[in-house]
């Protein structure tokens, strides 16, 4: 027996559930990545916070990874393990040389923006599928970034000046 035939989830169904999580999986890849080097290179002012939040950041997206290749396992799929072809597919792009605060953060509020509408659609997808875990992870996933992105938001547009 399958894996699927006890968690009762119908293999043809699924797939989509599993190509939209293997999409997401290259692309917080990628992502971790670029934190990792904004995290590296951060310089000015901002260095104490925003060292601080990308390693955060960085920490919280490597465990993305690891439930989201565990997630397309359980679903009958073979998560991909090779960077160059996260590269492939992938639709966040690699950053490099990036040292300044405003432009980090403009990069990962876009990536979250991108990153919030891909799970979205795969929360969608996994309902029409019957598949509530994938629906709860997605799920988890939002409620985390929404409050994320406010919160980089409000920290990015702070003019303290009177």
């Amino acid at each position: 027996m399958k894996t699927l035939d006890y968690l009762h989830l119908n293999a043809s169904v699924i797939n989509n559930v599993v190509v939209g999580l293997k999409q997401l999986l290259a692309d917080y890849q990628v992502f971790y990545t670029n934190l990792r080097g904004f995290h590296w290179n951060i310089k000015g002012h901002g260095f104490f916070v925003l060292h601080g939040k990308f390693e955060e950041l960085y920490n919280d997206t490597a465990e993305k990874v690891d439930e989201l290749a565990e997630r397309i396992l359980m679903l009958g799929g073979e998560p991909e393990n090779r960077f160059s072809e996260y590269l492939k597919v992938a639709h966040v792009k690699e950053v490099s040389n990036v040292s300044c605060g405003d432009e980090a953060l403009g990069n990962i509020l876009d990536t979250y923006g991108y990153l919030i509408a891909e799970e979205r659609k795969l929360l969608s997808l996994a309902s029409e599928a019957g598949d509530e875990a994938t629906v709860a992870l997605m799920s988890d996933y939002l409620k985390e970034q929404e409050k994320l992105v406010w919160m980089l938001v409000a920290y990015s547009t702070c003019d303290c000046k009177k």
